[in-house]
C-alpha cells in the first residue's frame, strides 16, 4: 500500500511540474495585401506591402517569395528580405520595387481613366519566411490575398 501511495504522489508531482511550464502559444500563418502601389517614372512599381501577424506570440519575418497577379494577367514574382519583428495580432510594412508587364500597366491606366470609380483586382500568393516566439528555427508560411486596387484621389500615379 505504501509502494502504491509512494508512485501516485511520484506521478501527482511529475504532473505538477509539467504544469508549470510556459503555456505554448498558437501559431497561424500571415496575412499579406498592398497597402499603397506608386509606379514611378522609370515604370516599375513601388509596393508597400502589409505583413498581419495572425498569430498569438511575435514572430520574426525575415522574406518573401511569391506573385502578384493583377486582373486575370500573367503574374510576376515578388520576393524580398527584410527584417520585421511583429507582435502578436499586429502588422507592418515592408516596400519592394517590381518591373510590371506591359499589359498590368495598360489595365492600371485603363482603371485610371475612370478617376477614383476605377479599380482592379489583384491577387498576391506565395510563403513567408519567419520564426515563431517559442520556436528555434524558421518556418514558411503560406498567404493568399486577394483585393481591389483603386486611384488614390488627390496624389497621382498611386494606388490603395
Amino acid at each position: 500500500m505504501k509502494r502504491l501511495l509512494g508512485c501516485v504522489a511520484l506521478l501527482v508531482l511529475v504532473v505538477g511540474l509539467v504544469a508549470c511550464g510556459p503555456p505554448k502559444k498558437s501559431v497561424f500563418p500571415p496575412t499579406v495585401s498592398i497597402q499603397e502601389m506608386a509606379t514611378r517614372p522609370d515604370g516599375q512599381w513601388r509596393l508597400t506591402l502589409r505583413i498581419q501577424n495572425n498569430s498569438y506570440g511575435s514572430m520574426d519575418f525575415h522574406s518573401l517569395d511569391g506573385q502578384l497577379q493583377i486582373a486575370e494577367l500573367v503574374p510576376v514574382r515578388l520576393h524580398a528580405r527584410f527584417d520585421l519583428d511583429i507582435p502578436p495580432f499586429a502588422a507592418d510594412v515592408t516596400q519592394l520595387d517590381l518591373l510590371p508587364t506591359p499589359e498590368m500597366s495598360a489595365a492600371l491606366k485603363a482603371a485610371a481613366v475612370k478617376g477614383s470609380a476605377g479599380s482592379v483586382p489583384y491577387n498576391v500568393t506565395g510563403t513567408a519566411n519567419a520564426k515563431p516566439e517559442q520556436e528555434k528555427d524558421n518556418r514558411d508560411f503560406s498567404f493568399h490575398g486577394n483585393d481591389w486596387l483603386s486611384p488614390v484621389p488627390g496624389i497621382p500615379n498611386t494606388w490603395r
